[in-house]
């Protein structure tokens, strides 16, 4: 019986060693953990700095016939980041295809990383077990927060995401944990009217800084963060911990 990848799709994979990744978070984990196997990623695959790869467009709207000009083993895709018809092309043309989706916690990031590289690699990387074991555990919580991570129009994090389970084992809820969508767009009288204990500005996708983004909340405690510890899965999850606790200031007990 062959593998399946995390959207139950067959794939057939023997030490790939010419990857493609159309997602930054793995495209990260692929490159420290299998040196040289890639060849190709997005514009947005930012980590490690010092990647040397040919980049392949945005991950919404890859160059396609620039990933089949790689003749990659093996590409990797999100089911939400990637457009179905984008990946239907890549496997007519016989290009094995590894999907995953939108993870909504830490352990389901975490889980099809380590599906990933033990059906492709057999392998176990170092800093997978390490991450796995500082984010076991969640603390009480101890404050809500309000985590918007864009603005004009201001979005926000909400229900099922990757950032609301890491604040969350932090100690902190977020305030939109139950709202219906993803990542909702409410107006900026309605997010002050949430009162919660602090609001989280991370540094990406918007780059929010003190002259950009507290002065939206009067009266209400921020904290700036590191947007990629904030939302990436991988080998980041390591230092991203301390990082934000840090950053929150709100103890370490």
């Amino acid at each position: 019986m062959l593998p399946v990848d995390d959207l139950g799709e067959p794939v057939v994979l023997d030490r790939p060693t010419r990857v493609v990744s159309l997602v930054p978070s793995i495209t990260e984990a692929v490159a420290v953990s299998v040196p040289g196997a890639l060849v190709g990623a997005t514009d947005y695959c930012t980590h490690p700095s010092s990647l040397d790869v040919q980049r392949v467009g945005g991950s919404k709207y890859p160059d396609v016939d620039r990933v089949l000009a790689l003749h990659p083993d093996l590409v990797i895709v999100n089911s939400e980041e990637n457009r179905a018809e984008d990946v239907d092309r890549l496997r007519a043309n016989g290009i094995q295809v590894w999907g995953t989706e939108a993870p909504a916690t830490v352990p389901h990031a975490l889980g099809s990383l380590r599906r990933l590289f033990a059906t492709a690699w057999d392998l176990e990387p170092a800093w997978l077990t390490r991450a796995e074991d500082l984010w076991r555990h969640a603390k009480p919580t101890k404050l809500t927060a309000l985590i918007p991570v864009w603005r004009r129009p201001w979005v926000v994090v909400g229900r099922d995401t990757f950032a609301t389970d890491v604040l969350r084992r932090l100690g902190i809820e977020n305030v939109y944990a139950s709202h219906e969508e993803r990542y909702p767009r409410p107006s900026l009288e309605e997010l002050n009217a949430r009162r919660p204990d602090l609001v989280i500005l991370p540094d990406e996708p918007y780059a929010f800084t003190h002259e950009d983004g507290p002065e939206s909340f009067p009266g209400l405690p921020y904290a700036l963060v590191n947007g990629r510890h904030l939302t990436w899965y991988g080998p980041s999850l390591v230092q991203a911990r301390a990082s934000l606790e840090r950053a929150l200031d709100y103890g370490q007990g």
